[in-house]
């Protein structure tokens, strides 16, 4: 729906759970495309990034849980000399969230009483967790907070170590996505969330990443985008 109010063709859908779609990435597939946008599986990544590098198609890649690859496929781009931009999140609204959440980290810097934990919550089709986001949200605060030197995810039946970032998840229901960041303090809490209402966002971020990426060459994070739309 995004694609086609912005004024562009959907020349092909492939997903393997669709029955009107195609199966799976092939050269036909890819013939009338100007740029790629790939949500798919870690498991899918690297099998189909090479048929896009085959057929020298730019992609947008949604996907998370490939770090392992992350050398294999960038040498494999740029050797096809294609255009290529990855990232765990595309929604702008999310990385206001972390252009917010780096400023209010450094602004708690400078103030150890306040701690600082993430929590996000996703529906319950979700099979990740934490969300790539979460952690990304907590990369940013450990960037800007020197006390803040660990992220840990799991359930503690501990007490916390002042170093370390907990990052909690829930999963239940519908919920597209709540991603917020606390701030707590014997005196107060202050907490900073992205709430979408929808996949509309993400989808949105993609389509203007596709159109960005399009008659580009070169590896490029969804953080490189961003900084044209949020300088």
């Amino acid at each position: 729906k995004i694609l086609l109010s912005r004024g562009h063709v959907v020349s092909a859908i492939v997903d393997p759970m669709v029955e009107t779609a195609h199966k799976e990435i092939s050269a036909a597939v890819l013939a009338d495309a100007d740029v790629v946008i790939d949500f798919s599986s870690p498991a899918a990544v690297l099998k189909n990034c090479t048929a896009y590098a085959q057929g020298s198609t730019p992609v947008v890649l949604g996907t998370t849980g490939w770090g392992d690859k992350y050398d294999q496929i960038k040498a494999m781009i740029e050797k096809a000399g294609i255009g290529f931009v990855w990232g765990s999140n595309f929604s702008i609204g999310a990385h206001m969230l972390f252009k917010l959440a780096s400023y209010a980290a450094s602004l708690a810097n400078a103030v150890p009483d306040y701690d600082i934990m993430v929590h996000e919550m996703h529906h319950k089709l979700k099979k990740d967790s934490p969300s790539g986001t979460a952690i990304t949200l907590a990369e940013k605060i450990l960037a800007n907070c020197d006390r803040k030197t660990k992220i840990v995810t799991q359930c503690l039946d501990r007490r916390i170590e002042p170093e370390e970032l907990h990052v909690s998840s829930t999963r239940g229901g519908s919920i597209p996505g709540i991603h917020t960041m606390y701030m707590d303090s014997p005196a107060d809490t202050i907490e900073i969330t992205h709430n979408a209402r929808s996949r509309g966002g993400f989808a949105l971020g993609a389509v203007m990443a596709a159109e960005w990426i399009k008659g580009k060459k070169g590896f490029y994070s969804v953080e490189d985008f961003i900084k044209e739309i949020l300088p």
